[in-house]
């Protein structure tokens, strides 16, 4: 007897049966084979369903998690059956690795999954369907032999060939018609009822497997979990019951841990308060406090109450981890008291960092930041610190991140240095040493280690709790978006090193260490270094303006011989430009003679080495890497004498690039001038470099400071010669030539110009989608085809999502948001809450294998010109005259036979009626009609080589810039100040809604841009808000003074209880935030349930409202004359 007999008389079902027939078969002799045999079932059934039943589409990927998780494929079958197919794929993936920890109710509950979902195959599709149950007792009993590890490399109880597997399914497909017509009459006709399991048995179930796939044991002599454990006195109550769901044991046989599991809906901290409770119950008797775990499935919390406050971990830990988190309690010493070793670090400053950073954590911090001026000694004060956690048994793993191999690499030779008794591996390079004590790598080289690195008995190695200590080089950079993950996984205290931290509103290093903008564990700043300790050198500058670079070729400026050339050089079907803009040099056009002016300044007025005979160490930063090659090109040709040698170029692409690197770094060997594209700009460690050449714009305050920070380095005995001091011995100063107007650029701008965080194609793309989802919910676009749109987008959107590979430990962090929007009734209707998790927290995981870049980059292009013109706002105009160029230029290319099929498309778009009304669906179709143009629009840009004269317009040297960064909050003195000042008289007025007299505006002026700092400071923190509405929003709206501006409408009869209540959130808004800053909020939460504004008032009400509101805050900006 068998569960699956049925199918063997059954030839449709050949492609699946013999499989699901072998997994029962092997059921007694190895439940583990039995759970790899059962998810091979499953696989060849989904592709079973697949061939058979075009209706469900295929995903973007063809492995199993995406099949399973294929909106058309999910929603056909019952959510009951659904919900056992995960569990059947994890268990058997599990199986493969590790088969000891699967036992036979594991693969009973995978057996029975496979069992009803075949059961719902032959329901729809079968042609004499009849409703059966699983039945445990007819499993057959007969044990045989297993070839355990044949069935693992194979991943199947059977050797199918694949081309039998195709064979097969391409028998099905031709029956596809046929099985896909009887389907709707089956599913009227016949019942099909699904196993149901309860939440709590789901989740459970899955509890159970996460813990066997940290290794620990639920079942057996060797059981080290006890579940649902009685405890006795519960709350201090003797004899109170209560029932621990999970205890961990340790090697001791006491308790390690305890999880407190809570229903998947609730926030896991329900159970925080019981955990403690449970916690006391088995202290009191076993004599040793457990750790605590809550968890809800998707959060979990992990609390060790005698050493450091709750914290949220990324899942419960294995059983090694717990035991030296034990074990650390009562081994572990003061950090304080652990004695700095001068051999690696000798200088006061890093003695105090590193004590700064033992304090903080002593104090149960976790997350630190240390700011030290690029050449102090980071590196060295990092290995330290290493050291100091080592031996006071805070620290058994480091990890040491930095976000270029070049740097890995680096830190990995000075470590070995400072601490050779220590084992090392670098990630990068060395596969074969990963139980090293410090991991160096890059951040994407640890990311994908967490999911394939595994131990001998095929668990992961990089576990969450492996690393006690995470130093993060150069911390300014790679924390934010997806590389964050890493720091969501694993839990260790952190500690990150930067000479530059950013405090943009998206990237805020601080932010990231939980700490006050300004204020890290602990600063050593450049001025400091400089001219205090002398510990660094400083620079001295020589700024040079060509009018080419400045403000690019004029040609009416050239001269008669060079107009010539330009009408050679850049005439094209007869048409000569009036100018080359300046950001063209060096980009697609190159001159000669602005290249020859920088090397021969160069090597006329940079300091020498060699008793002068030789230029000192030089980087030379390019624009690209055709820049570079040019430089060097120029270079060569103007001292040939070299021999090719003297410069070289060092862009990511060349294969040796490092060892170019290496050999820069000897001080007598070559190269000497590094022309560089981004490798040199960070990190690079070379005391003897006394030159750096600015030939590239910078608009980053932070990089600007990191590619100065490669001069900074002392070099004692380096004998030098310059212009200001002759001849001398020990680097006194570095050369810096800027020929982009760097020094003036960041001189007039003390904020840092460098951008948002760069998102990928697909995640800007998702995320426009989105919000167009979000867009088409209004009113304004309830017509059938906007509605199709609507639904075709949030398919695409969701299709993404369910492609997602739950192994990934990215997706796992986020299994959350990933799970709520698997489900598509979610995108019915996105709540504002609901878009921003789909944008902030889904869209940096999507990815898609659209291969045609160009034509994505016309998505996105397209998606944000609709966004544009269905807000209303100034970029619309941007891309429409961008739109109507791409329109001009595939007009030009008609002998395409691609464009001229599309033509009058392409023509339409540069007619007025085109744009005139709500054209946002016609849109839509110019995206999808000319996406796939867009890659005869990608031909590479002709390069221009000429020779030009590039007169000099300004020459000058020794500018120098302020500070680097301030470490005193401007902000928050604002802050403090209004909070101090609020019986002053303006601040008095504008609390409560008093306008200003012009003597108290200047007042105001006077404190805001002289007192707390400076018109720029303003500029920089708060940009254009009028001086009244900063204090308004700072020092709030009076209550009093908000009731009398809305008296009128609380004490007017004519409206009932729920207006009156509208009014009072209006007043409560703006006492909180000081004034209403757009109208449009009333139509956003919390002012749009019950009922809408535009529905709960009529429109002169309406009116009167809108008016007062406007009031407030224009009392906060206007003056009284």
């Amino acid at each position: 007897m068998s569960n699956f007999k049925f199918l063997q008389d059954k030839k449709e079902y050949q492609l699946f049966a013999a499989a699901a027939v072998e997994a029962e078969r092997i059921y007694y002799s190895s439940p583990a084979m039995c759970a790899v045999g059962c998810r091979k079932a499953l696989e060849l059934a989904v592709k079973w369903v697949y061939s058979a039943d075009h209706s469900v589409k295929m995903p973007y990927k063809d492995n199993l998690q995406s099949l399973i998780h294929e909106r058309s494929f999910r929603f056909a079958l019952d959510q009951n059956t659904w919900r056992k197919l995960p569990y059947i794929v994890k268990l058997g993936n599990l199986a493969v690795h590790t088969e000891r920890t699967i036992q036979a109710g594991d693969a009973l509950a995978s057996m029975r999954g496979v069992f009803e979902f075949i059961e719902w195959i032959d329901y729809c599709y079968g042609a004499d369907y009849e409703e059966r149950k699983f039945n445990e007792d007819i499993i057959p009993k007969e044990k045989i032999a297993v070839d355990i590890r044949k069935i693992k490399e194979q991943e199947s109880l059977l050797g199918e060939k694949d081309a039998e597997i195709e064979k097969l399914r391409k028998q099905v497909e031709q029956m596809s018609e046929k099985l896909m017509a009887q389907k709707e009459e089956h599913q009227q006709s016949r019942i099909f009822v699904a196993e149901d399991i309860t939440e709590w048995e789901t989740r459970k179930r899955y509890i159970d497997l996460d813990l066997k796939e940290l290794g620990w044991k639920l079942d057996g002599t060797d059981s080290d979990v006890w579940e649902e454990y009685p405890v006795d006195d519960m709350t201090g109550v003797l004899g109170k019951k209560g029932y621990v769901d999970y205890v961990l044991l340790g090697r001791d046989g006491l308790p390690l841990a305890l999880i407190e599991a809570k229903r998947t809906s609730n926030d896991p901290n329900i159970g925080r308060r019981q955990a403690m409770l449970y916690a006391d119950c088995l202290e009191r008797k076993f004599g040793r406090r457990p750790m605590m775990f809550t968890s809800n499935g998707f959060e979990t919390y992990f609390w060790d109450d005698i050493s450091y406050p709750q914290r949220r971990v990324s899942g419960v830990f294995s059983k090694g981890d717990l035991q030296k988190l034990m074990n650390r309690r009562t081994e572990k010493k003061d950090l304080l008291s652990i004695r700095i070793d001068d051999r690696i670090t000798d200088r006061y400053y890093q003695k105090e960092a590193i004590r700064a950073v033992c304090e903080n954590v002593e104090q149960g911090y976790r997350k630190n930041l240390l700011v030290m001026a690029t050449g102090t000694g980071k590196t060295r004060t990092a290995a330290s610190l290493a050291d100091v956690f080592s031996r006071a048994g805070y620290a058994t793993n480091v990890l040491f991140l930095a976000d270029r191999t070049a740097l890995v690499k680096q830190a990995k030779d000075d470590f070995k240095n400072y601490l050779p008794h220590m084992s090392l591996c670098n990630l990068c390079s060395d596969k074969d040493n990963k139980n090293a004590r410090i991991v160096f790598s890059t951040y994407p080289t640890i990311l994908n280690a967490i999911d394939d690195v595994k131990n001998d008995e095929g668990k992961r190695t990089f576990t969450p709790t492996h690393f006690d200590l995470i130093i993060i080089d150069e911390s300014h950079r790679s924390i934010f978006k997806k590389y964050k993950a890493i720091f969501e996984y694993f839990d260790a205290i952190l500690v990150g090193l930067t000479a530059t931290p950013k405090t943009d509103v998206d990237r805020n290093t601080y932010d990231f260490f939980e700490m006050e903008t300004g204020v890290p564990t602990y600063v050593y700043d450049y001025e400091t270094a400089v001219h205090s300790d002398h510990v660094l050198v400083p620079y001295y500058t020589y700024i040079v303006k060509t009018e080419f670079l400045n403000d690019g070729i004029t040609y009416e400026k050239l001269s008669e011989a060079d107009k010539e050339r330009y009408e050679e050089d850049f005439a094209e079907d007869d048409n000569i430009p009036e100018c080359i803009p300046e950001a063209a040099l060096n980009k697609f056009v190159f001159n000669e003679l602005t290249v020859d002016k920088v090397i021969q300044d160069l090597m006329e007025r940079g300091i020498k080495v060699a008793g002068g005979d030789r230029l000192g160490k030089t980087i030379i930063f390019a624009q690209n890497k055709k820049h570079a090659e040019f430089i060097v090109e120029r270079f060569n040709k103007l001292y040939p004498r070299y021999k090719g040698r003297f410069a070289q170029r060092i862009v990511c692409d060349d294969a040796y690039a490092q060892t170019v690197i290496d050999d820069f770094k000897k001080p007598n060997a070559e190269p000497h001038i590094a022309v560089s594209v981004d490798m040199m700009d960070t990190g690079i460690d070379v005391p003897e470099c006394v030159n750096l050449v600015f030939f590239k714009k910078v608009r980053s305050k932070t990089k600007f400071w990191q590619m100065i920070g490669r001069g900074t380095r002392l070099s004692e005995n380096l004998a030098c010669i310059d212009r200001i001091d002759g001849e001398y011995v020990g680097k006194r100063r570095f050369l810096i030539f800027d020929y982009c107007n760097n020094f003036e650029f960041f001189g007039s701008k003390t904020n840092d110009y460098g951008g948002s965080d760069t998102k990928t194609l697909s995640e800007n793309i998702f995320g426009k989608r989105i919000r167009l989802i979000a867009a088409l919910q209004e009113r304004l676009f309830e017509g059938e085809e906007y509605r199709n749109w609507r639904q075709s987008l949030a398919e695409t959107c969701h299709d993404q999502i369910i492609a997602l590979n739950d192994d990934l430990i990215s997706v796992r962090l986020k299994r959350q948001y990933v799970e709520k929007f698997r489900n598509m009734e979610k995108f019915q209707h996105l709540g504002e809450g609901d878009k921003g998790e789909l944008i902030k927290e889904v869209a940096p995981l999507v990815s898609t294998n659209e291969t045609d870049e160009a034509a994505k980059r016309f998505d996105n292009f397209m998606y944000g010109m609709m966004l544009a013109n269905m807000e209303g706002t100034a970029s619309f105009q941007r891309a429409k005259r961008q739109l109507c160029h791409i329109a001009s230029t595939l007009e030009g290319k008609a002998g395409i036979p691609q464009v001229k099929e599309k033509m009058n498309r392409i023509k339409e778009i540069n007619t007025d009626e085109f744009w005139e009304g709500n054209r946002v669906l016609l849109f839509e179709e110019v995206r999808k009609e000319l996406r796939e143009l867009m890659k005869v629009l990608v031909d590479e840009k002709k390069l221009v080589f000429t020779k030009l004269t590039d007169p000099v317009i300004e020459d000058k040297e020794g500018v120098s810039l302020d500070s680097a960064f301030d470490f005193e909050d401007y902000r928050k003195k604002v802050n403090r100040y209004v909070e101090a000042h609020k019986d002053s008289l303006a601040i008095h007025k504008l609390m409560h809604n008093n306008r200003l007299s012009e003597g108290d505006y200047r007042e105001l002026e006077r404190v805001l841009t002289e007192e707390l700092g400076s018109k720029e400071d303003y500029q920089r923190e708060f940009g254009d808000i009028p001086f009244g509405l900063l204090i308004r929003k700072i020092a709030k709206l009076d209550h009093e003074a908000a009731m009398a501006a809305f008296s009128a409408f609380i004490n007017d009869a004519s409206l009932n209880q729920g207006q009156i209540q509208f009014v009072y959130k209006i007043i409560n808004h703006i006492e909180q935030n000081g004034y209403m800053e757009n109208i449009m909020d009333l139509q956003k939460p919390p002012f749009d349930k019950p009922v809408p504004f535009t529905r709960m008032f009529d429109a002169k009400t309406r009116n009167s409202l809108v008016q007062t509101i406007n009031g407030i805050r224009e009392n906060a900006v206007n003056v009284i004359a």
